[in-house]
Formats: C-alpha cells, structure tokens, sequence
C-alpha cells in the first residue's frame, strides 16, 4: 500500500473518531466538530474571564439583572435550552455583540446606546445565541483544527497525533463574525427565537437598519481620518432592506408569532439605559477633545491638536492627520529601584540611545532619547521614547514619523505631550467624569441641530444624535416621541 494511501486513511479515521456522532442541534444533520459538549462549555468559561479582563464589566447591576432576564426568555425557547447562558453587558464604547462557545453571550453598552426598545435588544442577544446554538464557534473551530491535523499527518508521515493542542484560544472571527452564511443562518434563528418569545421578528432588521447606517457613517468618518473603518461583523454588503435572502428569513419567522404579544416594551428599556454611560468611562478615562483626564490614576494629558485619538482600554493611540504620525502611550509596572534612563534599556532593550535627555514634569521624572526600531507600522525608524516615573508606574511614550525624509516631523508634538502629562488639579477632577445617556421627551420646535449645539459631544455631534434616535441622515423628532440625548 503506498504511502499516501496510507495517510488518506489515517487522516479519514482520525476525523471521524474526533468528531464522533456529534449532531448539531438545530438542524439534526450529523456535524463536524472535534470537541464535546463538555469541551465547548469549558472553552466558553475559561475564556469569559478574558473578555471581562479586556472590555471590563459594566458597574451596573440593574441593568445586568435586565439584559440577563431578556436573554433567558430568548434561550428558554432556542434549540439548546439544556445550557445555562450567561448575557453580560461590556464597559466598552465599540459598537458589537458576540458570543463564545457555550453560552457567553456579550453586548457592549456602546452598541445598547443606539437600540430604541426592548425587541431590539433582544433581537441582537437572539443572534447570538443562534450562533451558540448552531455551534458556528465550535464549527469554525474544529475546521481550522482539521486544517492543521492535515498539515500535521503529512508532516510527520504518520498516522496518529494527539488531539490536545486542537483545543487553543478562541480566534479573533468570533468576535469579527463568521461569513455571512453562517451570519444569516443567526438571523434566522433570531428571528424565530423572537417570535417564540413574544417579540416582533421585525426588531432584526430594525438592528441591521441600525448597523448599516453607523457603517455608512464610519465609512465617510474614517475617509475623512484616513482610517479603516469599523465594522459590527462585517456583514453587510447593502443595507439590509436590498437583502432578499434576509428579508426571506424574517418573514418566515413571523409566521410563529403569537396574537398580542408584539410588544417592544420601549418603556422598560429606556428607563433601564437612563444614566447609562456614553463613550469613554471613568474607569478607562475621559477624552474632552485633545485633553485626557483620569480620575483613578490622577493623571492629566494634553495630545496633540487636530489628531486623531483613541482611547483604549491598555493604551492611548494618536494619529496624525493623513496618518503621516503616530504616537503610543501605556502604563507599566516598575518592578526594580532603576532610573528612567535604565527602564529604557533594561525594560525596554533598547541600545545605542541618541539624543538623550532628562525631563522633570513638576514631582515626576522622567527621561527621553531616540532609537532605531525596525518593526513599526512604518517600518525601520527612529522612534522617539519617553518615559515619566508616577509612584510605581513608568508611562511610555512612543511617536514616530511616516515620511523617511523627515523622521523627526513630529518630535516636537511628541516630546509636548509627555511634557504635559501630570497630577489633576482640583477643576480637572471635575473634568473626569463621563457622559450619560439621559430621556427627554421632544417638544414641538425640538431640532437636532439646537440639541448637538446644547450637548458636549463636540464635533459631528447632530450625526451622533441622529444616529441615537434613528434620524440618520436627516429628519425631525416628532412632538412627544423620546429621545436619547447626551449629557
């Protein structure tokens, strides 16, 4: 018997004592997967602590209580009810859902801030759960797990491997989406798992219109950054009322309806997001347009005007205009009694230091200097450091230049920054709190226009609201509608 011969069996006997007699749950066809029930469970728990570490919880324990009760309406009737599920609300001001294998479900305030009544938020936790109940984690998993079994048997020309190192870290398409079969195939259980639950099958596409119209938004927002833009899932090749296949989906799912129970229940959800937080929170700290304030770690910080920030969760990130400069900045720990000047070779291994200096910001010290990096985003180029001592933390800054013709283009914008960065006064404190979501209801001459000039959202601030209460691109509140504003 040839070689190869051999290995096509080997690899055929593997994958079907692996996957053994799996079959998914809501369409009782045999499935390919390489993990038990058990397993997908395990995977779901263990990396749950991972999310919390990376998005943080949202401190609101009624609101939790809220989207956990109308998550378990939604499971109780799903294809998978034997499973306990676990809906959790993300200090994050992204705009996303997604699930883990085995019931985590997660939803990011910043996406809650633009659902207008309860079917729409069920609607987005009922997708989810189609993704966990059709096992589209476990699926796409145990495919790419194949993959490298094939790779693995042709390599070793064998015709056994362990299975434990099938298992590893959830991949980032869990997050990103799954293509936009498996995205419909959600759709569809959602649908029917809102139908099942006494919720308007409708309230999906009102979602997706909700999506789109923030994709086109982003779209123009990031043309005018010079930016990638951000994407819920990616999913979305026109707007959704074009999606036939999708509009199929949703009108066969309301053929399950129950009389009287289309309820969207805009009431309990707005009195439940009333006070909730809007972009950045405390705990992660408060941009007010180029200052950053943060009351926990009693720091302020002056970026550079008229570029572009993000502040994330274990980082600040500014871009220049035309992204022709980017500057870093992260907090680590300091763990040995060495000046700032060793924490940049020790720590930080860099050598050959050029241009060095000392800097003292008030109480703070700090020192600064060039080297040469050779894996940026730019590619090979000298990167300007900077690190400031506050008690046991070394702030890092990091700026470098695009254009190789004038490396040091923003050393000045980089070297200001650091400079500016030090201990709240007492007024800044109160600069460091956060934006709420707060219900109004409109009046007869209520304008968008006169509510963006009233917020504190700054630029494109009317486009937000309109975004808020699904008025994008244009139009005007109605007399006595609610409407979401931002305080």
């Amino acid at each position: 018997m040839s070689i190869n011969l051999i290995l096509r069996h080997s690899i055929v006997f593997l994958i079907i004592a692996l996957s053994g007699c799996a079959v998914n749950p809501v369409t009782g066809e045999a499935d390919f997967v390489l993990m038990s029930e058990d397993e997908e469970i395990a995977i779901g728990r263990q990396n749950h602590a991972k999310i919390i570490q990376r998005y943080g919880l949202y401190d609101a324990p009624a609101l939790q209580d809220y989207v956990q009760k109308i998550g378990d309406k939604l499971a109780i009737k799903s294809h998978r009810r034997n499973l306990i599920f676990r809906f959790t609300v993300l200090d994050s001001s992204d705009i996303n859902a997604f699930a883990l294998p085995g019931g985590y479900i997660y939803i990011t305030r910043g996406l809650m801030a633009y659902l207008s009544n309860e079917a729409e938020l069920a609607a987005v936790l009922g997708h989810e759960i189609g993704h966990v109940t059709a096992r589209h984690g476990v699926r796409q998993q145990s495919a790419a797990a194949a993959t490298g079994l094939f790779t693995a048997v042709l390599a070793s020309q064998a015709g056994f491997i362990g299975a434990g190192n099938l298992l590893n870290t959830i991949g980032f398409a869990l997050i990103r989406g799954y293509g936009r079969d498996n995205e419909l195939e959600s759709d569809r259980l959602g649908a029917e798992y809102l139908a099942l639950s006494g919720y308007d099958p409708m309230a999906m596409l009102e979602v997706l219109r909700v999506l789109k119209n923030q994709e086109i938004y982003d779209k123009q927002l990031a043309k005018d950054e010079d930016r990638e833009p951000k994407a819920y899932h990616g999913v979305f090749a026109t707007h959704p009322d074009n999606d036939t296949r999708l509009q199929q989906v949703i009108k066969r799912a309301t053929q399950l309806q129950k009389a009287n129970l289309n309820n969207n229940n805009q009431v309990a959800f707005l009195r439940n997001i009333e006070g909730m937080v809007f972009g950045d929170s405390e705990k992660h700290g408060i941009l007010r347009g180029n200052k950053f304030y943060h009351r926990e770690l009693n720091i302020y910080l002056k970026l550079p005007k008229g570029w572009r920030i993000e502040n994330q969760a274990n980082r600040i990130i500014a871009v220049a205009p035309k992204n022709k400069g980017l500057l870093q900045i992260t907090a680590v720990d300091i763990n040995k009694r060495i000046t700032p000047k060793q924490f940049l070779k020790q720590r930080l291994k860099l050598d050959k230091l050029q241009n060095g200096e000392r800097i003292q910001n008030r109480d703070l010290e700090g020192y600064t200097a060039i080297s040469s990096v050779s894996r940026t985003v730019y590619g090979t180029r000298p990167v300007r450091f900077v690190v400031i001592y506050k008690q046991n933390t070394a702030w890092v800054f990091q700026g470098l230049a695009k254009d190789e013709k004038k490396p040091y283009q923003f050393d000045d914008e980089i070297i200001n920054t650091a400079k500016s960065f030090r201990t709240l006064t007492t007024a800044e404190r109160k600069q460091a709190k956060p934006r709420r979501i707060h219900i109004i209801s409109a009046k007869q001459n209520t304008r968008f226009a006169d509510l963006a000039k009233q917020s504190q959202l700054g630029t494109n601030a009317e486009a937000q609201l309109r975004l808020l209460n699904k008025h994008y691109p244009d139009g005007e509140p109605k007399p006595g509608t609610a409407l979401k504003i931002i305080q």
